[in-house]
């Protein structure tokens, strides 16, 4: 389970400080590869996260401090299933947590949620 471990949060630090971390640890535990300067070229080095099978692109989404919800933008998945298909990728999902030191969630469509409970039913 990707978190981000032991981060204290320092006010002074930007938030793209707290988003690196995140997506490096989102890399490392799905064998993945972060994308330098992710959305600020216009061609390429799309999505925070791919992992290096070529599967995924991921978005990733983090808070600085903790919290109980999050808004979700439609425009994320809009802007990540383009990029993934820019990208070459089969599938986009959007990483998220609470906040530092929280765990992390994926949120998936629902073509690949059924590819899952197919295979989760096969293995029963």
């Amino acid at each position: 389970m990707a978190l981000i471990k032991n981060l204290a949060v320092d006010k002074d630090k930007p938030t793209r400080h707290y988003s690196k971390k995140q997506e490096d640890a989102v890399a490392k535990t799905l064998d993945g590869t972060t994308t330098k300067n992710s959305g600020a070229t216009m061609f390429g080095g799309k999505g925070d996260v791919y992992t290096n099978d070529g599967l995924f692109l991921i978005e990733c989404k983090t808070k600085m401090t903790h919290a109980d919800s999050i808004t979700i933008r439609k425009d994320w998945f809009e802007k990540n299933k383009q990029e993934m298909v820019f990208e070459g990728k089969d599938h986009e999902t959007l990483a998220f947590n609470f906040g530092p030191n929280e765990p992390m969630h994926y949120i998936i469509d629902e073509y690949l949620f059924l590819e899952l409970l197919e295979y989760l039913r096969s293995k029963k």
